[in-house]
Formats: structure tokens, C-alpha cells, sequence
């Protein structure tokens, strides 16, 4: 396994690889590290890298705050 940290190139590539989205808009790239990659529009902020294993904590946490939200009405 190569131990190098990827360089912007290798992100910049991963990025615009159509491979790595799903449905346009779902980000999934085991090779990229990173949690909050930006969207394919990178001016709109960023996504969620669902091939994060902390990626199932951040969404996760976000269904239970909506669920909660919707529950104290």
C-alpha cells in the first residue's frame, strides 16, 4: 500500500473521475481520505465522502437531529 499522502493532483483526478459520483451528487472514493470533499460544483461547499467510515457517523447524526426536531413539535 502506497503510504504517501495524495497530492492535489491526485485530488483534483479523483474528483472529476464520474467513477467516484453516484447519481451525480453522492461522493464515494475509498482511496480519498478525506470526510468533507468538495461538491462537483466546488462553489456550492462540500459533500460527504460515503466511503468514509466516519461518514455513517455524520449522517447518522444528522437523521437523529431531524428526527428529534420532528418528535418536540
Amino acid at each position: 500500500m502506497n503510504s504517501e499522502k495524495p497530492t492535489q493532483e491526485d485530488y483534483d483526478n479523483w474528483h472529476k473521475d464520474p467513477n467516484n459520483w453516484y447519481l451525480l451528487c453522492f461522493y464515494y472514493n475509498p482511496k480519498d481520505k478525506r470526510l468533507f470533499p468538495p461538491k462537483r460544483i466546488p462553489s456550492m461547499g462540500n459533500t460527504i465522502n460515503f466511503a468514509n467510515p466516519f461518514s455513517t457517523f455524520i449522517i447518522l447524526a444528522i437523521l437523529s437531529i431531524a428526527v428529534l426536531g420532528l418528535l418536540s413539535r
